[in-house]
């Protein structure tokens, strides 16, 4: 039975072995874009199976075609209303108002005055979002990740000590013990998955503040780096407003196209969190 591919579905078109092979040698950055146009293509063409043919066509004009392809940035997203059991939050409206504030913001006649020649895709802004703390999307790596999250808390009901939580979590961030009345979820080790919730069979621990984690300034690259994370949880309205400020930031630094994961500095990251860290109260439900 042939794998099926990252993130689509079972009307998907097959793609042959060494096709596959020959997209994953693309940068990760373009690869889904690649990956589209090489389906659209074959769908065209009236195929039923991408092969390597397909792909080295696609792969070439695309290439050759680059800074037709640019729109200034990107946003990925997970898995997440496809069907991801993780889920901690749903992030389609949020993805939605992010793409609209980019298209606002012009980023690509910025790049085109500040560059000054043919774009390229590593020009681009990059965010992506991801609906749990699995973070598929790579959030870590990005201009700014978005990480759905829901901090468990507990209730009065009286716990049955069936140790279902304890055993559903990964971290090690939740003790049961005889002398408590109900679990004891340690802060520092919960990752705020909310995988707890679910299978409490007494409602002794439920769902808390639920929003985004929002991480700023990751970057692979000749010097890599992890993003950076604000304190707290944000709703969807108060990220929206991180990321203009970030897009502010980014437009009055950068010089000569150079991403905003390399301008950002540890004092930007502190004025952000000062500026952000009194979020508007995210959903409980």
């Amino acid at each position: 039975m042939q794998k099926k591919p990252f993130g689509t579905t079972e009307s998907a078109i097959r793609w042959h072995p060494d096709a596959e092979k020959a997209v994953g040698k693309a940068p990760f950055f373009v690869r889904k874009r690649i990956r589209a146009r090489v389906e659209n293509k074959a769908r065209e063409n009236g195929k039923k199976i991408v092969t390597l043919a397909e792909v080295k066509a696609t792969q070439q004009r695309f290439l050759n075609q680059q800074d037709k392809e640019i729109k200034g940035y990107q946003i990925d997203t997970c898995f997440g209303h496809t069907g991801c059991p993780m889920r901690a939050v749903s992030s389609d409206t949020l993805v939605a108002q992010i793409e609209t504030i980019f298209q606002q913001a012009d980023l690509i006649s910025f790049l085109k005055r500040e560059v000054g020649g043919n774009l390229k895709f590593h020009h681009e802004f990059r965010v992506t979002v991801a609906d749990c703390p699995n973070a598929c999307s790579q959030p870590q790596i990005k201009d700014i990740g978005i990480i759905g999250a829901v901090m468990p808390q507990t209730t009065d009901e009286v716990c049955s000590l069936c140790e279902a939580c304890v055993e559903v979590c990964k971290e090690a961030a939740i003790k049961l013990s005889d002398s408590e009345a109900s679990p004891q979820i340690d802060p520092d080790f919960c990752v705020r998955c909310g995988q707890c919730v679910p299978v409490c069979p007494t409602g002794t621990i439920v769902s808390g503040q639920t929003g985004y984690r929002v991480l700023l300034g990751g970057r692979l690259g000749r010097h890599p780096r992890l993003a950076i994370e604000l304190p707290g949880l944000y709703d969807e309205a108060t990220v929206l407003k991180i990321i203009s400020a970030c897009i502010g930031l980014y437009k009055q630094k950068s010089r000569n196209g150079v991403r905003f994961a390399h301008l950002l500095t540890d004092q930007d990251v502190d004025r952000l969190a000062d500026q952000f860290n009194k979020p508007s109260n995210p959903s409980s439900s």
